[in-house]
């Protein structure tokens, strides 16, 4: 992202105030390419559950919030925002009454924005899931520029980055793991390149299994793959809990004897990762944190 015409930096050193000059345009780089947001926004819609969570965390209050927020640290904001919509389709109705000076889309609303974009200057804001530590970083980085949030979005990626630290110091020589996600009765798993391979790529956790095909939902797998896998460790994700289904839960998936094989299941080393973080809220700060506070202590406790 680039600042334009001058940069705060610039400004300082020349002895201006950005409260004493026109609020400065922005060229932000998002998920559809390069878009330009005029001055400081003051009500701000937002769709995406990470993109929340992450303003949240720099302390940038929405106007207008989805209408299933999935994560119970965001329930505050119901009577607080407006709803406009939900996390996959925007009301227009709703939002043109908001009359908001910037929307947020992104994830699962990404491509909206040519939508919304009717209403206010609209962002896509979607992590693509190849480097999510990356793009947490520089998306929270961004919304403290657009914001005027600067100083709060480097101490909340610096608490990013010590979380992430102290994972990775818990995970190093305990062994591979295995990603696995239960949908009800049905299982797929997640290798180092899909889009939940940032964890071993962030945490330098081998995986159990080299080849697993990088789709979007997964690779359907077996009992018996995950047996002959025979992970240290299963980090399990369970996608109904995730978006508040009604299925069988991962626990009752996973209690079955080729999987109670395992040097994962024997050690009593099963991860059941925070759902709605990792599958919902995926590259938020906190919600990231979370995550990785659930890896770390595992790990730490683990002999």
């Amino acid at each position: 992202m680039t600042i334009r015409p001058f940069t705060r930096r610039a400004l300082l050193a020349a002895g201006l105030t950005l409260g004493a000059l026109p609020a400065l345009a922005l060229d932000v780089e998002t998920y559809a390419g390069k878009v330009t947001v005029e001055g400081t926004p003051s009500k701000v819609a937002v769709f995406d559950i990470a993109a929340l969570d992450t303003l949240l965390a720099i302390g940038v209050m929405p106007a207008g919030i989805p209408e299933n927020l999935y994560l119970s640290e965001l329930s505050d904001l119901k009577g607080k925002a407006e709803v406009v919509g939900d996390i996959f389709e925007p009301n227009l109705e709703a939002l043109s009454a908001l009359a908001p000076d910037l929307i947020i889309v992104g994830g699962r609303s990404s491509g909206k924005e040519k939508e919304t974009g009717k209403v206010a200057p609209s962002l896509d804001m979607t992590m693509d899931g190849v480097d999510v530590v990356d793009q947490a970083r520089e998306r929270a980085t961004t919304y403290g520029a657009i914001f005027g949030k600067q100083a709060e979005a480097e101490k909340a990626v610096a608490e990013f980055d010590a979380a992430l630290a102290r994972a990775k110091a818990a995970v190093q020589g305990k062994g591979k793991g295995l990603i696995l996600m239960t949908n009800g009765p049905k299982i797929t798993a997640y290798g180092i390149d899909s889009r939940f391979g940032w964890v071993h790529k962030a945490l330098d956790l081998p995986p159990a299994v080299e080849d697993v095909e990088a789709a979007t939902h997964g690779e359907p797998v077996s009992f018996e793959f995950i047996a002959k896998a025979n992970p240290d460790w299963l980090l399990v994700l369970d996608r109904a809990a995730a978006i508040g289904a009604n299925d069988q839960n991962a626990k009752a998936t996973l209690d079955n004897a080729l999987v109670a094989e395992t040097t994962a299941w024997k050690s009593g080393q099963v991860i059941y990762l925070p759902s709605a973080d990792f599958y919902i809220a995926a590259g938020g700060l906190k919600a990231t944190e979370r995550v990785l506070a659930s890896i770390e202590a595992a790990f730490s406790a683990s002999q």
